[in-house]
């Protein structure tokens, strides 16, 4: 089998393909041989060492990926070979295999290809997580959605639609901005050349926001956050900027509001139940065709380190899918 490689932590342009050998399950294990796996923000963070888990090295990154059992382990009584399926690895996907406990398998729903059950669940689940679990997003409420043409922030888009939302989104760019209307948005921020602030007060007639959901972190957060209505919900999801910031902790008491972690790994880890039912929904929502997951490219396993540095870079709109049988 082939795997994208990281042999020592670093940038995505130290990632190399090699062959390695055929994986075998253990006690209660699958392998899947990946059709497709998905990129996300946190693949740019374990190549460096700078994520919540840290794998030692050489380890293939990639958390998510869209494939067909090949071989199952011993005690495994809820998948077969053959079963087309979904899985959550935290690192392994960007490679021909994977092996992957039996319990985390989500089966592919009839009529789903894999370069879109690949880009679906992990966004969509960690939008849903924060805006209801989180968040408790009410029919009427106003969301503001930054990082809103990336995978997580189109997803935050369409269920807050789904939910009866009027959703705000902010971009860096009039394209990106384009494809946030495309995906439901009611209003568009771009905050490279408006005061992201100032924008939220005349959009809501100085009441401000219900609901910002924050995938960017940085220099983004403090104005989102200031921006927020009485008893607010401010839903820190990520820093894809790069800056972890600091929250001035009296605008929370000033404005009666909540700062509010969402964290899927740990909520698939802790609660699966709720996240099996979570899923549920998504994927009647997504049958029903209310969400409408965006593959904006795809690459072959030799060039994925590309497709990181694009993630990157947020040179993205909707979500990057490796196919590693290219």
């Amino acid at each position: 089998m082939k795997a994208l490689l990281c042999k020592q932590y670093g940038p995505p342009e130290t990632l190399v393909v090699e062959e390695v050998p055929d994986l075998v399950p253990g006690d209660k294990q699958v392998v899947i041989d990946v059709h497709a796996a998905g990129v996300n923000f946190p693949d740019s963070l374990i190549i460096e060492g700078k994520y919540q888990f840290k794998p030692a090295p050489p380890f293939a990154p990639g958390g998510e990926c869209a494939g067909v059992v090949r071989a199952v382990g011993a005690g495994v009584t809820n998948a077969r070979i053959g079963d087309r399926v979904i899985a959550f690895t935290i690192h392994g996907a960007f490679a021909s295999q994977v092996a992957v406990d039996a319990a985390s398998l989500i089966p592919m729903p009839p009529g789903l290809d894999f370069p879109a059950g690949a880009a679906f669940v992990m966004t969509y689940a960690t939008s849903y997580h924060g805006l209801v679990d989180r968040g408790a997003l009410q029919p009427g409420e106003t969301l503001l959605v930054l990082g809103a043409s990336g995978g997580v922030g189109l997803a935050a888009i369409e269920i807050g639609k789904v939910l009866g939302a009027r959703v705000i989104a902010a971009a860096s760019s009039a394209a990106k901005l384009a494809v946030c209307r495309e995906h439901g948005a009611d209003e568009l921020i771009n905050y490279a050349g408006e005061d992201l602030r100032e924008r939220v007060k005349a959009l809501t007639a100085g009441r401000g926001v219900d609901v910002v959901y924050d995938p960017v972190g940085g220099i983004y957060t403090e104005p989102a956050l200031r921006s927020c209505a009485w008893r607010g919900r401010h839903l820190i999801v990520g820093f894809a900027n790069g800056e972890i910031p600091r929250i001035p902790a009296n605008l929370t008491l000033l404005k009666g509001c909540a700062v509010v972690g969402v964290f899927l790994g740990d909520y698939i880890r802790r609660e699966p139940a709720r996240v099996a039912a979570d899923l549920a929904t998504l994927f009647k929502w997504l049958g029903a065709g209310k969400l409408r997951p965006h593959v904006a490219g795809t690459y072959p396993l030799a060039r994925g380190g590309e497709a990181i540095r694009a993630l990157m870079e947020r040179r993205v709109s909707g979500k990057l899918v490796i196919l590693p049988g290219e």
